[in-house]
C-alpha cells in the first residue's frame, strides 16, 4: 500500500534556482485522429516542470502554437528536429495519442518504427511509455528503467498475458495478488517499472510492488490517463523513476476524489489537469 511519507522524498523547487533547473520533459505524441491527447499530458506538465519540449503533427503543433500563453515554457518541436531535444530533456514521454495500427491518416506517424527507433537510439535516457506507442512496439525495445503506464488490455497484448478485465474490476484481494505477481515478473524480466492502471494502480519495480486504491466514476473520462502520463514523466524529470510513478498515481487518484467530492463524477480531463497542482500544493507541503 502507497506510504504517503513517500511525497516527502519528492523534489522542490529551491526558491534560487533559474528556468531549466526543475526539469526538462519532452513530449511525442498525438496524431490527427487523437487531438487532445498529447495536449492534456503537455497540459499537466507545463504546470510542473520548467520547459516542455512539444512534438506532434503539424495540426497538433498549430493547436498549442495558438494558445502557446497557456504553455510559456514550452517549446514546439518539428518531428524532424527532436532528436536534439531528446537528448536534452530530463525524461521524454511518449505515446499519448500516437496513431494504433487502424485509423491511420495521412501524415501521421508510423507509431512502431518511431518508437522502436527511439528507445533503441536512446536507451539510457529516462522514457514514459504510454497509449500508442505501448500498443503498438514489442517488449524487446523496452529500454531499461523506464516507466511503462498501460491500463489491463494494453498490458495483456504487449506481454500475452490473458487476464480477464472482470476480475481486475471486482478490486478482490486475490485478484489484485495475481496480477500483481505478473506485473513484478514483467518488470523483473525487463528491467522496468510498471504502473498498471485500474480501480487499484499496481506499480511494480524489479523489486517492489506499491498498490494505490481510489479513484472513481469520474475518472473513467477519456484523457484522465494521458493526464497521468504527462504527471509521471513531469515527476520522472527530478526524481527517482520509482518513487515518480508511485506518487503519480496516488497524486492523479487524489485530485479525482477531489474534484468528486466537489461536483461528483461530472468533471473531464481537463478539469484534473487543472486540479493536480491544487492536490500537489496541499500534498507536498
Amino acid at each position: 500500500m502507497f506510504d504517503k511519507a513517500l511525497l516527502d522524498r519528492l523534489f522542490r523547487p529551491d526558491t534560487s534556482s533559474h528556468k531549466g533547473m526543475n526539469g526538462k520533459l519532452m513530449i511525442i505524441g498525438g496524431s490527427h485522429l487523437f487531438h487532445a491527447a498529447s495536449l492534456w499530458a503537455l497540459e499537466v506538465a507545463s504546470r510542473i516542470v520548467d520547459m516542455v519540449f512539444y512534438s506532434s503533427v503539424p495540426e497538433n503543433n498549430q493547436i498549442v502554437q495558438k494558445t502557446k500563453e497557456a504553455f510559456r515554457n514550452g517549446i514546439i518541436i518539428p518531428r524532424d528536429q527532436i532528436e536534439a531535444y531528446i537528448q536534452e530533456a530530463d525524461c521524454v514521454l511518449i505515446g499519448p495519442g500516437l496513431p494504433r495500427a487502424q485509423g491511420q491518416e495521412e501524415g501521421d506517424d508510423d507509431t512502431k518504427e518511431l518508437t522502436e527507433r527511439l528507445l533503441s537510439q536512446y536507451p539510457d535516457k529516462r522514457w514514459v511509455i504510454d497509449g500508442g506507442a505501448l500498443q503498438m512496439m514489442d517488449p524487446e525495445f523496452i529500454p531499461r528503467n523506464a516507466i511503462l503506464t498501460p491500463h489491463l488490455r494494453e498490458f495483456d497484448n504487449l506481454f500475452n498475458f490473458k487476464f480477464s478485465i472482470s476480475n481486475f474490476k471486482s478490486n478482490s484481494n486475490d485478484q489484485i495478488f495475481k496480477i500483481q505477481k505478473k506485473v513484478r515478473e514483467v518488470a523483473k524480466k525487463y528491467n522496468c517499472i510498471i504502473l498498471l492502471k485500474g480501480p487499484t494502480d499496481i506499480v511494480c519495480s524489479p523489486d517492489e510492488c506499491v498498490e494505490i486504491p481510489g479513484g472513481n466514476a469520474g475518472m473513467t473520462k477519456g484523457g484522465t490517463g494521458d493526464v497521468l502520463a504527462g504527471l509521471v514523466g513531469a515527476l520522472a524529470c527530478k526524481n527517482d523513476l520509482f518513487l515518480a510513478a508511485t506518487c503519480a498515481s496516488y497524486i492523479n487518484k487524489r485530485a479525482g476524489d477531489e474534484l468528486y467530492d466537489k461536483v461528483g463524477p461530472y468533471f473531464n480531463a481537463s478539469d484534473l489537469a487543472a486540479q493536480i497542482p491544487i492536490t500537489m500544493k496541499q500534498l507536498l507541503k
